[in-house]
């Protein structure tokens, strides 16, 4: 299948009027793992690449060339439309934003998320015309592409710490009037703050499962007006849980119970083959 073929797949998942989930493989193993269980699309994740990697998220550990590397081979290894979540875009300036879009367009990938938030201490998120300038140029940069690219404007207020509300519907308005395909506000606190974005915002919105989001069903958060819903680390978290559980029962008690209840060797080798 086409690049342009994949891409206009995704569009339409996220036109239609189901609510979909969206799973973050952070390999090429992972990827076709979700792919055997029937997930539609994939996105990567930042974390689970930077925790493999041996490095911490969010600080810019990862360069662009990795994170497009990582993506790539997600892309080779699976016959689903991909798309990326490419941090910042990896650079302040709009035209690096725009640039990331274009390369994340080689790479295969169908659709990003770009960030607003700085990865600085004394300014965790960018000045608000700032921010739209970079969603703008990114979502140009798609524009321009041959086929659909969703674009995916994060407001990171609330995974940063601050806890505005208004200011993160103003953000995602502002991105959304600049051109995004998808709105996404990491972290939102409750269902009401979930219902209040949804409505703000006549494009589909993604939540991420973490947090209260945990706590509610697929069909509860469609009730609130979501559209996608991404698991971000969720999973690579719960694989590396997994996986120090049964290492610390192996060090601390010398028992391998863990290993015993495990998935088989074969059942994994059928998934990934």
């Amino acid at each position: 299948m086409s690049q342009a073929d994949k891409a206009e797949r995704f569009r339409k998942l996220h036109e239609g009027a189901k609510t979909f989930l969206l799973p973050n493989p952070w390999d090429a193993g992972t990827a076709k793992a979700l792919e055997a269980l029937g997930f539609e699309a994939l996105t990567t994740t930042s974390a689970g690449l930077a925790w493999t990697l041996g490095r911490s998220d969010g600080t810019r550990s990862v360069s662009r060339d990795e994170a497009l590397a990582n993506a790539k081979s997600i892309v080779d290894a699976t016959s689903l439309p991909v798309a990326a979540d490419l941090e910042n875009g990896y650079g302040d300036d709009p035209e690096t934003v725009a640039e990331t879009v274009n390369l994340a367009a080689r790479a295969g990938l169908v659709g990003c998320s770009i960030e607003d938030a700085t990865s600085r201490d004394d300014q965790p998120v960018y000045d608000f015309d700032f921010a739209v300038e970079r969603i703008a140029s990114a979502a140009a940069a798609a524009q321009s592409l041959p086929f659909p690219f969703m674009l995916v404007a994060r407001a990171e207020n609330f995974l940063q710490g601050i806890d505005d509300l208004d200011d993160t519907i103003l953000r995602l308005q502002a991105y959304e009037k600049a051109g995004a395909n998808v709105l996404y506000a990491p972290m939102l606190p409750d269902a009401d703050a979930i219902r209040r974005v949804c409505a703000s915002v006549k494009k589909p919105v993604n939540v991420l499962a973490a947090g209260p989001v945990l706590k509610m069903s697929v069909s509860e958060l469609a009730a609130l007006g979501v559209r996608r819903i991404s698991v971000g680390s969720g999973f690579a978290r719960a694989a590396f849980s997994a996986f120090i559980g049964a290492a610390r029962e192996a060090k601390q008690d010398g028992r391998f119970d863990s290993i015993a209840s495990s998935i088989t060797f074969a059942e994994i080798s059928k998934l990934v083959s």
